[in-house]
């Protein structure tokens, strides 16, 4: 017997915060800014794990001339 495992396609806001260890409060304000791309599916807001992955890049990136 196979067992198919099927890989989400799409985050909440909440399991987006939990992955990035951020408050729920700030992840809203970040996809309403735009930092984190998002859709609107109905009344709900969801996120590609692929955009979740740019806005770490993107910040990430920014820190890399930082020097402790």
């Amino acid at each position: 017997m196979t067992t198919t495992v099927i890989e989400r396609k799409w985050h909440t806001t909440a399991e987006v915060a939990d992955m990035l260890g951020f408050g729920l409060s700030k992840t809203k304000m970040l996809v309403l800014t735009g930092e984190i791309r998002s859709v609107k599916v109905g009344r709900n807001r969801r996120i590609l794990p692929a955009w979740v992955d740019e806005y770490v890049a993107r910040v990430a990136s920014g820190a890399e001339g930082w020097a402790a």
